[in-house]
């Protein structure tokens, strides 16, 4: 297997769930949508669509990540793959978004969860030291933000170049 800097994974593991939580809050995976796959972003699109059909919305306050371990890292095929625990803590409720009433839910006490998520890069990604461009316009990307061009919209695939989310599951 190639060189594997766990402590640099489990960060990048900590940051995209905190991203596609806060992605969910704000009812809106732009942010999102080149860290995860298309399953993971239609499952999360769906619900807030669900939401917003009721004008409703997620809230995960005071989220952050109690722990993460890497649980197995294997590769098949033409894809390496990172199976991680993580363990999150956030206070879990539905609001009104007209009102802020509160829905569903407990806004006075956190509560502790596993998440179970998987990880795929290509075995022979392209190297993501170097500056990331836009694949249409050529123009500079920063990934760490939406990974949408500023100039023609198009949207970098990460993919390509490092590991995305392709699964989540939550205890």
């Amino acid at each position: 297997m190639n060189e594997f800097n766990e402590a640099m994974f489990k960060t990048k593991v900590d940051n995209i769930f905190v991203k596609l939580y806060t992605s969910i809050m704000k009812g809106n995976l732009d942010d999102v949508a080149h860290f995860i796959n298309s399953d993971v972003y239609e499952k999360y699109n769906n619900y807030i669509l669900e939401l917003d059909s009721k004008n409703q919305r997620q809230i995960y306050d005071e989220l952050n990540v109690k722990n993460t371990i890497v649980l197995k890292r294997e590769i098949y095929n033409d894809k390496e793959v990172v199976e991680v625990q993580l363990i999150s803590r956030y206070m879990d409720y539905i609001i009104n978004k007209d009102t802020g009433d509160l829905i569903s839910g407990d806004d006075t006490r956190r509560i502790e969860k596993i998440n179970n998520l998987i990880f795929e890069k290509k075995v022979n990604t392209k190297d993501s030291t170097l500056v990331h461009k836009c694949p249409s316009c050529g123009a500079n990307i920063s990934v760490n933000t939406s990974g949408k061009c500023e100039y023609c919209g198009s949207i970098y695939n990460l993919e390509d170049y490092d590991y995305i989310l392709v699964s989540i599951t939550t205890k």
